[in-house]
Order: structure tokens, then sequence, then C-alpha cells
């Protein structure tokens, strides 16, 4: 299939052709209305979205199946539940899902959920720390499926999202609907790092944040090849989301974040800060909007981007925005982007240590602060590694801890 081809679809065409019934009405009229994003779409226009959307693509078929229900991981297998976890207070089903955010600015997010005939529903009833982990084998194909997650009210959970395989040359559409219920909580970490010659993700989701209930989501990427994270947010009264985004990019890859928060409800707060490190010929990409709208009174919104490049052919495209319709907050936004301090290397080759260990301490350095917002000590120290390793090719955990409050003069501000 090519999906170029759908935006010559009409709403109920949609439907038909993906055997889609008229709970999915709202993905169909959004598509047809958004259309399947090409070069001109303006939130893809720092991403080479045309070769995948243009590709003739075999869609891989994820069938029903048993899966097992032990452990304390939850594995998605090539877009299909391969184990369902034992893990109290939590329920793993397969379901329609049509609760569909209308709002969603993404063509994509609509077009996955009109090719997923099911969703799996990840409900939590009660405290709990689980895994996500997701697999993917198939070569040459369109993997596309949904994932929902549903906290209960007064529930709180850490959830902590993984990804391996290979699948040469697939197209991974996919992504999260979050629900968290009022006076609940959710930390969400995503460690992803996609090798060079591998698949191309694109993840599009949504998270609606209830009513004094707290949304924090982390997200660390180490690229090597092109991927996308898109996202919306709705935040209700007193609700919070503070999001934070690592990433590491080199050789061509074009990798970062689509975003929208949107504040809705009185008192609500957000706080989102990225951290891009790029290499050889990378793009890096932070296209954040923060939308305040006329009925959230007493906002609190900040935002921030800052990006070290570490060689003359990498490029940041940061645009961080705010779209405010109301006096009565408090609201902020920035961009930095700089190289290395050579004043800083020089001074630490001249307490004897050698120029590439010390180009190594100032970037472990600088990624730092958003490692450092993970407060399970397990989590933290792998994406440690997993950022060394990605960046440095072996992994020296001592060196990590040493590196502390240098953040400043990486950017040349001191």
């Amino acid at each position: 299939m090519k999906l170029d081809i759908l935006n010559a679809f009409d709403s109920s065409s949609l439907l038909k052709e993906f055997n889609a019934n008229s709970s999915k009405s709202i993905a169909s009229s959004a598509l047809a209305k958004l259309k399947v994003p090409n070069k001109k779409t303006e939130k893809y226009r720092y991403f080479d979205i045309e070769p995948l959307v243009s590709k003739d693509w075999k869609i891989c078929e994820t069938k029903e199946q048993s899966p097992e229900a032990s452990g304390k991981k939850i594995v998605i297998e090539n877009g299909a539940l391969l184990n369902s976890g034992d893990i109290d207070g939590v329920t793993v089903e397969l379901a329609e899902f049509s609760d569909i955010d209308a709002e969603h600015f993404d063509g994509l997010y609509f077009l996955s959920h009109l090719m997923a005939a099911k969703a799996i529903v990840i409900r939590c009833s009660k405290d709990c720390s689980l895994d996500i982990e997701h697999i993917y084998t198939s070569n040459e194909c369109l993997i596309n499926y949904r994932v929902v997650i549903l906290v209960d009210a007064n529930t709180h959970c850490q959830i902590s999202d993984s990804f391996k395989g290979e699948a040469k040359d697939s197209f991974i559409l996919s992504g999260y609907d979050i629900f968290v219920s009022r006076d609940a909580s959710l930390k969400f970490i995503k460690t992803h790092t996609l090798n060079s010659a591998n698949y191309t993700p694109i993840f599009t989701s949504r998270y609606k944040v209830d009513s004094n209930a707290n949304l924090k989501l982390s997200s660390f990427d180490f690229a090597f090849d092109n991927g996308l994270n898109i996202f919306r947010v709705d935040l209700k009264d007193s609700a919070n989301i503070d999001a934070s985004h690592l990433l590491y990019a080199t050789d061509s890859a074009k990798y970062g974040i689509v975003s929208e928060i949107v504040h809705e409800g009185k008192s609500s707060t957000s706080s989102q800060i990225a951290k891009s490190i790029l290499d050889k010929k990378a793009r890096g990409i932070f296209d954040a909007l923060i939308r305040v709208q006329n009925s959230a009174k007493w906002t609190k919104a900040h935002q921030n981007s800052k990006s070290v490049l570490l060689n003359s052919g990498a490029y940041m495209a940061s645009k961080p925005q705010l779209e405010i319709y109301i006096d009565d907050l408090e609201a902020s936004h920035g961009s930095t982007t700089g190289q290395l301090d050579n004043k800083q290397l020089f001074y630490l080759q001249s307490r004897g240590i050698a120029k590439d260990d010390a180009r190594k301490m100032l970037i472990l350095a600088f990624a730092h602060e958003i490692i450092a917002t993970v407060d399970d000590e397990y989590l933290a120290n792998k994406i440690y590694a997993q950022f060394e390793q990605a960046y440095y090719g072996t992994y020296e955990l001592d060196c990590m801890k040493t590196c502390v409050g240098c953040e400043e003069s990486i950017l040349g501000n001191e």
C-alpha cells in the first residue's frame, strides 16, 4: 500500500478501505481533512516523510493469539501481544478503541487508528511498576499497532518503555493513547537506541491528564537513523506534565520531537525541556507548541531547548512556541544552540586529560541533567549505559558520576 494515495479518499471511503466500523468515523473524518503528510506539511518540514508515504508497503499482519501471562514485562512483537505479564493490579487485553483524540494535529495518528482493528489496552488499577518491551523482527513491511494505557483515579504508576530488534527497511507506525485519571500519577520513561540501516519509527501519541493528576514524561533517543516522536497533551484543572527529552543523533539521522501541550484547565502546569547532542551530519528536531486556552487561568508553562553541535555538518531545527489566549499566567520559552567551549576543553587538557576524554566529560555532563530526572536508580544506570554506548562506544559509569555542574560551560556561557 502506498499511503499517499489515501489523500484521494473521502471519510466513508477510508472506513471501507480499512474495514473499520462507524466508531472510527472520527479518525476517518480527521484524516480526510488533514491528509497523509507530505514534504509540505508544516509538522514534517524538517523530516524526510516522502519516501515513507510514497513507498508501496507490505502490511505486517498481526494475528490474535493467546499471550503468555508471566513475569513483570509486557512484550509486544511486531505489533502482536506476546506476553501480558502477571502484574498485580494490571490487566491487559485486546479491545476495540474508539476514544480517539479528535483535536490531534497529526494525520498519521488517525491513520494508525484506522489501520488498527484492535488496540492493546493496559489498565492500572493499583499502584504498580511495569516494563513494556517492543520487539521488531519483520523486514520490509509496515508495522502498525496502538497501545492504550488507563491509569485509574488515585493510582500511581511507573512504566518503562524499551525497544529491540532490527526489522530492516520497515516502517513502524504506532503510538500511545494514555489517560491519567483524577488524582493519579504516571511516570513514563521511554528509551530507544535506533541503529543505522534499521527500521524507521514514527510514534504518534496522545496524553490526557485529568484534574489534579500528574504525568512525568521522559524520553531518551539515541539515533543513527531517522525517526520521529509526535504527541499531543491535554491538561485539565490543576493537572501537570513534566516532559524531558534527551537526543543523541549521528551519521545522517533526522530525529526529534514534534509536540503540542494544551492547557485547558485552571492552574495547570507544564515544563518541557529538550537537550540534543548532534554529530556528523545529523539533524535534530524540536518543534514544540504550548497552547494556553482562555479557560486556563493561572497556568504555569515553561519550555526550553538546548543543543550541542559536535560537527559543522550537524543541524538543529529548534522551534519552541507559545500560543496564549489569556493574561493571568506565568510562561517562558527559549532555545540555545552552540558548540563545545574550547576554553573548557583546554582547561581539562591542562589538567592532564586527553582531548577525546575531555570532550566526553563535557558531553556526559550536558546529558546528565535529563538522565538525572529519572529517580529510579536501576533505570537511570541503564540509560547512562545506553547513552555512553551510543556516543562513545563503551560504557564507563564512574566517568558519568563525576560529570556534574558543567552545563553552562558547555554552551560557552562562562
